[in-house]
């Protein structure tokens, strides 16, 4: 059986509250959940005590017996310096202007640039 440490969806319509839950990777995000373990308010300010709340021994002690954290979760671990902060990934090469649209910003900075010289 193959764990995650995930947010599981509460509240109400437009105002969601999250709880961080223990479950087997196979049941719904709602569903049946092994122990939470804590909580998140997105509705709270980023610098307010409550908007995480997690118990760190538990959350310590399911990531030793194999528990993988989703991204958002790992997260919240990391600050919390249960885990290592995960790496900020760079932006998908997908995003980037395409080539006609670099060689427009090649053309309009060459030609400021004759303009000021």
């Amino acid at each position: 059986m193959s764990l995650k440490i995930r947010l599981a969806r509460g509240g109400a319509k437009k105002r969601p509250f999250y709880s961080i839950v223990v479950s087997d990777s196979r049941s719904p995000r709602d569903g049946n959940f092994i122990e939470k373990i804590g909580t998140y308010n997105p509705m709270l300010p980023r610098e307010h005590a409550e908007r995480v709340t997690l118990k760190e021994e538990r959350a310590r002690h399911w990531l030793s017996v194999g528990a993988q954290p989703t991204d958002r979760v790992a997260l919240f671990l990391g600050r919390a310096n249960i885990i290592e902060l995960p790496k900020v990934r760079e932006t998908p090469k997908k995003s980037a202007p395409k080539a006609k649209a670099q060689e427009r910003a090649k053309l309009a900075a060459a030609a400021a640039a004759s303009t000021e010289g």
